[in-house]
């Protein structure tokens, strides 16, 4: 299948259109969510709970014997968040950092995790199978009322996010502000936390343990570069993230053997190169671009310093002066030359030049700003 198939087909085919909603509203609320964890410099967070999440996967199906989705993300819900607590616990009960409690919980829960589901693999019940799909993701085997779902979560984030927003938003930036406001911020950070655990969750069904991170981090990383507000990072990373969805569900619905999950995240890479290259506040394309452009204007104004130096010796400023004795000053290129005679700062009459009544006023101010004040 072509990609213009695919997106023909998209609307009349159920399949098709049951698994882009969902890749695309996962997309969507991680993108809003991620800011969050971006913003707060959590962005370890995100591994360390979706790999925490797959202990609760197995012991759910050890529990029920049922392999019903709805049961195995409550286990994951409540694995990942006993697994934040105990982040939380660590880093404030302890002298541990952050990192290192990330690392310790991420390592621990997987472990545990990867335990669990080899006990089940070998136990001689035929219903176990399938369960190793929630490493890596598998989006084909989502149905309406997973899409349904995320819907819901995403309508009820957003509920969340309008009613608390100048709380998050404030608590975001200043922590300690908020307290004297006489906002409680453990329950405010309680509350993102919780969001972002359950959009780890929904999407570990899509894209995966392993790779949730990445869906979580790279749409929120990407709207960073292009923007510093909240409000407008937010849309812009929940746009990426549907966009990563659907292109990345495309891609993989129009080649054989591509999983879904692997290729949202390398669309969703894309865009974080993207921006890191091309925003023009932040990218490297526009950084080098002011970068130079600093520097020519730099070197331009030595030159006319050096010029200021020589023409403010005579009485007459327009005095000519010979384009050789520039030859030794190490700023002096005939392409600055050129630019000064552009901006009317001195006249060129072939080996000769002079400097202009504007162009002395310019130096002589960019002397005065360099001088030294008592």
């Amino acid at each position: 299948m072509s990609l213009v198939e695919y997106f023909e087909q998209l609307f009349s085919d159920y399949t098709l259109r049951t698994i882009t909603m969902g890749t695309a509203v996962l997309g969507a609320i991680c993108g809003m969510l991620g800011s969050f964890a971006v913003l707060r410099k959590q962005s370890l967070l995100g591994d360390a709970i979706s790999h925490a999440a797959l202990p609760g996967i197995a012991l759910a199906f050890l529990i029920t014997g049922a392999k019903d989705s709805n049961i195995l993300l409550i286990g994951a819900l409540i694995s990942g968040l006993i697994g934040t607590f105990w982040i939380r616990g660590m880093t404030s009960k302890t002298h541990l950092k952050s990192d290192t409690a990330l690392g310790l919980i991420l390592s621990l829960f997987f472990g545990f995790g990867m335990l669990l589901l080899t006990f089940i693999q070998k136990q001689p019940n035929a219903n176990q199978a399938g369960l190793d799909k929630y490493l890596f993701g598998q989006a084909a085997t989502l149905v309406e009322s997973d899409v349904r779902l995320m819907v819901i979560v995403t309508g009820i984030c957003l509920v969340i996010l309008l009613l608390f927003w100048k709380e998050f938003k404030i608590l975001l930036f200043d922590a300690d502000y908020t307290k004297t406001l006489g906002f409680n911020t453990r329950f405010i950070d309680i509350l993102i936390t919780f969001f972002i655990v359950l959009a780890i969750v929904l999407g570990l069904q899509t894209v995966g343990v392993v790779l949730m991170s990445a869906m979580l981090l790279a749409p929120a990383a990407a709207a960073r570069q292009w923007t510093n507000k909240l409000s407008t990072m937010i849309v812009l990373a929940a746009i990426f993230g549907a966009f990563s969805g659907v292109v990345g569900t495309a891609i993989s619905a129009s080649e054989n053997n591509l999983s879904t999950g692997p290729v949202i995240v390398l669309v969703a890479a894309v865009f974080v190169l993207f921006s890191f290259v091309f925003s023009p506040g932040r990218g490297l394309l526009f950084r080098e671009i002011r970068f130079r452009k600093n520097r020519n204007d730099l070197q331009l104004k030595k030159t006319l310093q050096f010029m200021y130096g020589i023409a403010k010796n005579h009485e007459d400023i327009s005095h000519p002066h010979a384009i050789r004795i520039l030859n030794n000053f190490q700023g002096f290129t005939r392409r600055s030359l050129q630019k000064l005679e552009d901006k009317e700062w001195i006249t060129i009459d072939g080996q000769q030049w002079s400097m202009t009544a504007e162009g002395f006023t310019e130096a002589e101010n960019l002397y005065n700003q360099q001088k030294p004040h008592d």
